[in-house]
């Protein structure tokens, strides 16, 4: 399966970093699943649950208040107000 990288970072310091399969939030426009090779985009993020896959079959819920979601081409970065792990 491909596999991206994911930073995630609040006013706290640095949440999570590492390789992911998929990633499930909610954007200002609705709802977004990025994936290895996603078109490049920059958007705003709304407080919701996030969903963090990975490549063993596992998933990982938190919570976000708000924030920016940059997608590169090779890696994302998750930029939240805050970020808790359920």
């Amino acid at each position: 399966m491909n596999t991206f990288h994911l930073t995630v970072a609040s006013p706290d310091g640095n949440k999570f970093s590492g390789e992911i399969i998929k990633l499930d939030v909610r954007g200002t426009e609705g709802e977004l699943a990025v994936m290895a090779g996603h078109t490049p985009f920059v958007t705003s993020l709304v407080e919701s649950s996030c969903f963090i896959h990975f490549d063993d079959d596992t998933t990982k819920e938190a919570c976000i208040k708000g924030g920016l979601l940059t997608v590169g081409k090779d890696s994302v970065t998750l930029l939240a107000g805050s970020f808790e792990f359920k």
